[in-house]
C-alpha cells in the first residue's frame, strides 16, 4: 500500500515542466502534497477558534530537485522511508489525512524532514493536539461546510480509536516489561478515548443545570419586579404579592388585597380608596413601566445589541450553518436574561418564553469551547445547540417532551438520532431543576397547571375546529401586520431611534392598559384566569353565574350568566384589539420579545368568549340533539376553560405554524393529557388555514425580513423546467 501511495504521488507530479512554468504565472501559489498548505509564502496562518485571533509562524517551504526522465524536467520527491513505530512515536507529526499510513516523505535540496524539533513551538503545540485545521475558522456571516466538518469528525474518531487499540496493547507490554514511559502514554490515550466518548453528555448536562437555574432567576426576578409597579412588601422587600400574602389568613389573599401587601398610594400616607389612589397608582404604574423599559433598550443598545428580538429566526438559522459572530456570545447571554426581566416587567405585550430558547443556546454555545470535540468544529457544536434549545422550551414552559420536539419541528436543521437523546437528556435536567428551584411556588412545574372534572362531548369538535379557523385567521393576519410595520421601521428614520420607540411604545401601551383589569394584569396571570374552571377559589366577574354554592364539594350545574360575566365579556373583547394591536408594534423593537405568551393570550380569550357562549346554549336549549342528553340534568356539561385552552392552541398554531410540538406543549403546559384529540383538530385546522393565506410563519418570515441564507428542508419547489427547454445545440 504504501508503494502504490508512493507511485501515485510520482504520477501526479511527474508533469512537463514547460506546464509548469506555463501555469506558474497564472497560479503563482506551490502546493505542498503532504498537507495542502500553501508554500509560496514563508509563513502560514494558525487560527485559534476560541480567540478568533491568526498567529503568523515561520515554515520552512519544502524544495524538490529537477531531475530528467525521458528528456522531460521534472520534479521529483525523495524516496518513501518506513520509520519503526518508535521513530514515528517520537519524530514524526501525526497527520490526521485521509490514509493515516506512516509514511514520511523527505525532499532533497534543502528542505529537512518534517519533524517536531524543526517546527516551532507553537506549531508543535499546534500538531501535537488533537485539533484539525481548518475546523471552526469560519468567517462572520458565513455557511459552514457540514460535509468537511462531519467528515474531519469521523477522521478524528478513527484517530482515537485508532490510538486507543493501541493503547490496550501497549497497557499490557508495558505492564508485563514495566516500561514507565508507555504504561502512562497508554493510560493517557485511554483516558482521552473515554473524554470524547462521555464529553458530549457532559455538555448537555452541564447546559440543563445552567439553563434550569438561570430559568427560575429569571422567573422569580420576573415576577417580583412585574409587582413592583403596584406596591412592596414592607416586612420583606424581597417577596412579590402572592409570597407575601402568604403569610396573610384572608381568603382572598392572592386574587385581592391582603394586609401584608402595601401599594404606593398607602406609602405614601393615603389609601386604597378614592380618586386620589387610583391617580397615585395609575403614575406609579407608567412611571415603573417606563424605567425598566428604558433600562433594557439602554442594555441592549449599549452592551448587547444581539440581545434584542425573540432570537428564535437567528437560531433556525445558525442551526442551518450560519455563522453569527457574538450572537450566543456572553454579553448577549448576560444582557438578554436582564432585559428580558425588564420587558416583561414594563408591562409590554410580549413573553420571555421565546428568548429563553436564545438564551438557553448562549449557554450551549459557551459550554462547548469546554470541549474542543464540539467548540472548535461548528457542525458538532450544533448538536448542542439543538439540545439547548430543547432544554430552553422544556424551563419556558415546563415542557421536556415539547421542548425536545420543538426543536426537532421547529428550529432544527441537523438532527441526528444521538442528537434527540441528548436534547431529551438535557430537557429532563433542565426541567428537573427549575422543579427543585419551584419558582411558581406550586407543586407544578407548569405554568397553567388545570383540573378539568369534566370529559369534552363528541360534538365540541365542531366548536373547536371553529377556533383553529379563527386561530389561523388571526395568525396571518398579524404576521402580515408586523412585517409590514418592521419593513417600515427598517426603510424609515424610525429604525435610527430605537430607544425613543421603545419609550413611546411603553408608554400608550400603560397609559390604555391600566384602565381595563384584563390588560393591566400580568399576561401569564390573565391566561391562567381564563383557563381555571370557575368555582368559590375564582373570585372574578367571569365567574359571576346565578349559582348558590350549599356545599363547597357540591358539583357545579349550568346557570344563567350575570351581569358580570356580560360585563367581563366586554372588557376582555376591548382586551383582546388593544393587545393585537400593541403585539404589532411591540415585537421587533429592540428588547428581548417573545411571541409564545401574547399568542396564547389571543387565543385564550376568543375560546373563552365562545366557550360562555357554548355554555349558555346548552344552558337555555338542554334538549338539542347535538348536546346527547348531557346537558339535561342540569350539570355543568361545557367547561369554557376548555375552549380557551384550545382556542390559544389554535392562535399559537396560526402564528408559528407548529403542529406536533405544539400539541404536546399544551397538554404539558396544562396538565390536560385527556384533551389531545382536540388540541389536535383545533392545531391542524389552524396550520391548513394558515398555509392557504400564507406558507411563511412568523420566525420564516422574520428570516426572510433580516435576509439571512436560510434554506428550509421543509421547502418544497415546484420546477417544471427541463435542462432540454433551455439548452442550445
Amino acid at each position: 500500500m504504501r508503494a502504490s501511495l508512493y507511485h501515485g504521488w510520482r504520477k501526479i507530479m511527474d508533469t512537463p515542466s514547460n506546464v509548469s512554468e506555463a501555469s506558474r504565472d497564472l497560479f503563482p501559489m506551490e502546493t505542498d502534497p503532504l498537507k495542502g498548505r500553501s508554500t509560496a509564502n514563508t509563513s502560514t496562518a494558525i487560527t485559534d477558534p476560541l480567540s478568533q485571533t491568526e498567529e503568523t509562524t515561520p515554515y520552512p517551504p519544502p524544495t524538490y530537485q529537477a531531475v530528467q526522465v525521458d528528456g522531460i524536467k521534472t520534479a521529483q520527491f525523495g524516496k518513501p522511508r518506513v520509520r519503526s513505530r518508535a521513530e514515528n512515536k517520537n519524530k514524526l507529526v501525526n497527520s490526521l489525512s485521509s490514509d493515516e499510513d506512516m509514511i514520511d516523505i523527505t525532499h532533497q535540496g534543502t528542505a529537512n524532514e518534517l519533524r517536531e524539533d524543526d517546527l516551532p513551538p507553537q506549531q508543535q503545540s499546534y500538531y501535537d493536539s488533537d485539533d484539525i485545521p481548518g475546523i471552526g475558522q469560519y468567517e462572520d456571516f458565513h455557511t459552514i461546510d457540514w460535509q468537511r466538518d462531519i467528515a474531519r469528525d469521523r477522521m478524528r474518531h478513527r484517530y482515537i480509536v485508532k490510538k486507543r487499540q493501541e493503547s490496550i496493547f501497549d497497557l499490557i507490554r508495558g505492564a508485563h516489561d514495566a516500561w514507565s514511559g508507555w504504561l502512562c502514554e497508554s493510560i493517557f490515550d485511554l483516558i482521552r478515548g473515554a473524554h470524547d466518548a462521555w464529553s458530549g453528555w457532559l455538555c448537555v448536562l452541564l447546559v440543563g443545570i445552567i439553563a434550569g437555574c438561570l430559568a427560575g432567576v429569571i422567573d422569580i426576578g420576573a415576577s417580583w419586579m412585574t409587582d413592583l409597579k403596584f406596591g412592596i412588601c414592607p416586612k420583606a422587600f424581597w417577596l412579590n404579592k402572592e409570597q407575601c400574602c402568604w403569610s396573610s389568613n384572608e381568603t382572598e389573599s392572592v386574587h385581592g388585597k391582603c394586609s401584608q401587601w402595601s401599594s404606593w398610594s398607602q406609602l405614601m400616607g393615603g389609601s386604597n380608596e378614592g380618586a386620589g389612589a387610583y391617580i397615585v397608582a395609575y403614575l406609579c404604574y407608567i412611571l415603573w413601566a417606563l424605567f425598566f423599559s428604558l433600562l433594557a433598550a439602554s442594555l441592549v443598545r449599549m452592551f448587547a445589541p444581539y440581545a434584542c428580538g425573540s432570537g428564535i429566526p437567528e437560531i433556525k438559522t445558525i442551526l442551518s450553518g450560519f455563522i453569527i459572530r457574538g450572537y450566543l456570545g456572553k454579553w448577549t447571554l448576560l444582557i438578554k436574561s436582564v432585559g428580558i426581566m425588564c420587558a416583561v416587567s414594563a408591562g409590554l405585550s410580549l413573553g420571555k418564553e421565546g428568548p429563553m430558547v436564545h438564551i438557553a443556546c448562549c449557554i450551549g454555545n459557551i459550554f462547548s469551547y469546554l470541549f474542543p470535540k464540539y467548540g472548535r468544529n461548528e457542525a458538532k457544536k450544533r448538536e448542542i445547540l439543538s439540545a439547548a434549545a430543547a432544554a430552553g422550551v422544556s424551563v419556558a414552559f415546563g415542557a421536556p417532551i415539547g421542548g425536545v420536539l420543538f426543536s426537532l419541528e421547529e428550529v432544527s436543521y441537523y438532527f441526528p438520532l444521538k442528537t434527540l437523546w441528548r436534547s431529551f437528556f438535557c430537557a429532563l435536567v433542565a426541567a428537573f431543576v427549575l422543579q427543585s428551584i419551584n419558582p411558581f411556588g406550586n407543586e407544578h412545574s407548569v405554568l397553567f397547571y388545570v383540573e378539568y372534572s369534566k370529559p369534552w362531548l363528541f360534538f365540541e369538535l365542531i366548536p373547536f375546529i371553529c377556533l383553529g379557523i379563527i386561530g389561523g385567521l388571526i395568525g396571518t393576519l398579524f404576521i402580515r401586520a408586523n412585517i409590514w410595520w418592521c419593513r417600515y421601521r427598517k426603510s424609515s428614520k424610525l429604525g435610527q431611534y430605537p430607544v425613543t420607540e421603545v419609550l413611546v411604545v411603553t408608554l400608550v401601551t400603560a397609559v390604555l392598559a391600566f384602565p381595563n383589569p384584563y390588560t393591566r394584569m400580568p399576561t401569564s396571570q390573565l391566561i391562567y384566569l381564563l383557563f381555571s374552571q370557575c368555582g368559590l377559589s375564582v373570585a372574578d366577574d367571569l365567574c359571576d353565574y346565578n349559582r348558590n354554592f350549599t356545599n363547597v364539594n357540591s358539583a357545579i350545574g349550568l346557570a344563567a350568566a350575570g351581569d358580570g360575566v356580560y360585563n367581563a365579556i366586554w372588557l376582555l373583547l376591548l382586551a383582546l384589539i388593544f393587545k393585537f394591536i400593541v403585539t404589532i408594534f411591540t415585537f421587533g423593537i429592540k428588547v428581548p420579545a417573545g411571541l409564545f405568551i401574547p399568542s396564547l393570550c389571543f387565543g385564550a380569550i376568543v375560546g373563552r368568549i365562545v366557550g360562555i357562549g357554548v355554555e349558555q346554549l346548552a344552558y337555555k336549549h338542554p334538549d338539542l340533539w347535538f348536546f346527547s342528553g348531557e346537558c339535561s340534568a342540569g350539570e355543568d356539561c361545557i367547561t369554557p376553560g376548555l375552549y380557551a385552552m384550545v382556542g390559544a392552541a389554535a392562535v399559537l398554531g396560526g402564528v408559528t405554524r407548529m403542529t406536533v410540538s405544539l400539541v404536546v406543549i399544551m397538554f404539558e403546559l396544562t396538565g390536560g393529557v385527556r384533551y389531545i384529540v382536540p388540541l389536535m383538530a383545533a392545531a391542524m385546522a389552524s396550520k391548513w388555514v394558515g398555509d392557504a393565506l400564507g406558507r411563511q410563519g412568523i420566525y420564516d418570515a422574520h428570516i426572510n425580513l433580516n435576509g439571512y441564507p436560510f434554506l428550509d428542508s421543509k421547502e418544497e419547489f415546484g420546477h417544471t423546467t427541463l435542462a432540454a427547454d433551455v439548452m442550445q445545440p
